[in-house]
């Protein structure tokens, strides 16, 4: 049947596809040599900022582009929330501590930093066909050992693999979602399909476990088949984003200039603000995840199947949140919606924490995963308005895959705390990130106001302008009353 779909698609785009629906040339081999040169990842004609950026329905191709990286998306969210639900019977499994159990959330962060460095080169050299390859081989590479249950030492190592193969397809598929036309909607559902994979991988791996009496390592069973069959969708969808077609794309979005390196895009502040605030997010995000069964099991004396339940009702809202919320971002401007997202999800993490009761944790809990649920989605979009296009790849690239490695560092910071202080500690611990992570949005440009992040970028402006603003302001009300 897929290979029915797939030669369909092909036919299709040798038949009809050689324009898009605008006119513009859709072969990656005539589009170069027109005057315009290819967009990587439509294998249309790249048009200038001015005109109208592509659609994720302008062709056949490009709808089963989009569609095999949402699912994508969900193999990586089964990935990332399986393993907060697993912990606990991973942890009695091999009779060790929650510092030495929460390795398996700390060595993935070496493959997203891997993920973070490489991914403008792997673009350059192999094009988004090269991503396409590498991320589900990475994955593979690092779950199949896992159903063999090898000694604890040897599944931190094995871990790398997995999360140098979740970082090069988070930093690719944001980097090309984020440049289509509504991406706060398309980002919203991309990384819904994220918090779909979270939500259930979580539910199948307790019921495979508490219901089932299955080892823990079975789990992974069923992640070696849905990887497979993911290598076998996005490489046949992105044959055609090859590296030249990437060349092509960036040599004219640097307006025939000396290609961008991510040496000259680090250089740019926003880049950074934009990485530590994925950072906090992600690694708050992870952290409730991945230690949500702990604590209900612990502190909340929940029964275990209603503990693994909880996670889901987390990941639930986080999924939730991005589809519903997507369409209300960008509507009344990112920097608005997500500094009131994020005021509110500081209030339901206190009253998470300070309410000692299962039921209300759970509700809060929900409603927190909702909020956050926005925030990686708008802030693609953000870079997106503040950064020049040629940064974008590697920009956005670098920064959501080192944010992306919050999903290891954080959650192991956590469970070394948690082995002198106790679980309890997840509580403080996220609510400072996202203190912190609110800090970070309102350092960048724009102010509150809709379009804001636009004009920020036509008039040059410095990240913790709006701050200056604001001192500038009291200093002067201050004066104006002393006078």
């Amino acid at each position: 049947m897929a290979a029915a779909v797939l030669e369909g698609v092909a036919k299709n785009e040798h038949i009809d596809s050689d324009k898009t629906q605008d006119g513009r040339i859709n072969d990656p081999e005539k589009a170069g040599a027109t005057p315009d040169a290819t967009d990587e990842e439509s294998g249309a004609s790249s048009p200038p900022e001015t005109k109208e950026l592509q659609r994720w329905n302008d062709t056949t191709l490009n709808v089963f582009r989009y569609l095999s990286t949402l699912y994508s998306f969900i193999l990586m969210g089964m990935t990332d929330g399986a393993m907060g639900a697993l912990l606990p019977y991973i942890e009695s499994y091999y009779d060790i501590s929650y510092t030495v159990v929460s390795l398996v959330f700390l060595s993935p962060f070496v493959g997203y930093l891997l993920a973070a460095l490489l991914n403008n080169l792997i673009h350059h050299h192999f094009g988004q066909l090269g991503v396409a390859m590498l991320g589900p081989v990475a994955r593979l590479v690092g779950i199949i050992p896992l159903v063999f249950h090898p000694p604890y030492p040897a599944l931190p190592v094995i871990l790398l693999f997995t999360g140098f193969g979740n970082g090069i397809q988070d930093s690719a598929w944001n980097a090309w979602v984020g440049n289509m036309h509504r991406a706060n909607e398309l980002l919203g559902f991309l990384h819904g399909a994220y918090g779909l994979g979270a939500t259930i991988g979580p539910l199948i791996a307790t019921a495979m476990v508490t219901r089932g009496g299955l080892p823990w390592y079975t789990f992974y069973y069923i992640m070696i088949g849905m990887d497979g069959l993911a290598f076998f969708l996005l490489v046949p969808s992105f044959w055609r984003a090859t590296a030249k077609v990437h060349r092509a794309a960036m040599h004219l979005a640097s307006n025939g200039g000396k290609r961008t390196t991510t040496r000259t895009v680090l250089r740019s502040p926003v880049v950074w603000v934009m990485a530590f605030f994925l950072l906090g997010y992600v690694g708050a995000e992870v952290s409730l995840g991945g230690w949500i069964t702990t604590f209900m099991l612990r502190v909340r004396h929940a029964e275990p199947f209603m503990a693994g339940l909880t996670a889901t009702f987390f990941w639930l809202g986080l999924t939730v949140g991005r589809v519903l919320l997507g369409f209300v971002t960008g509507r009344i401007g990112e920097k608005l919606a997500i500094t009131v997202y994020l005021v509110l999800s500081v209030a339901l993490q206190l009253l998470y924490w300070l309410v000692p009761n299962f039921a209300a944790s759970a509700t809060f809990v929900t409603f927190l995963g909702f909020f956050l649920g926005p925030l990686f989605p708008a802030a693609i979009v953000a870079a997106t308005k503040l950064l020049p296009s040629d940064y974008h790849v590697s920009a956005i690239g670098f920064a959501a895959a080192f944010g992306g490695g919050g999903a290891a560092l954080f959650p192991f910071a956590i469970g070394a705390i948690a082995q002198s202080k106790g679980v309890e500690v997840l509580q403080p611990v996220c609510l400072a990130i996202l203190v912190f992570i609110l800090l970070m949005w309102l350092m960048l440009p724009g102010g509150l106001r809709m379009g804001g992040l636009e004009k920020a970028r036509e008039s040059d402006e410095t990240v913790g302008a709006d701050f200056k603003k604001s001192i500038g302001w009291l200093t002067g009300r201050s004066r104006a009353k002393s006078g």
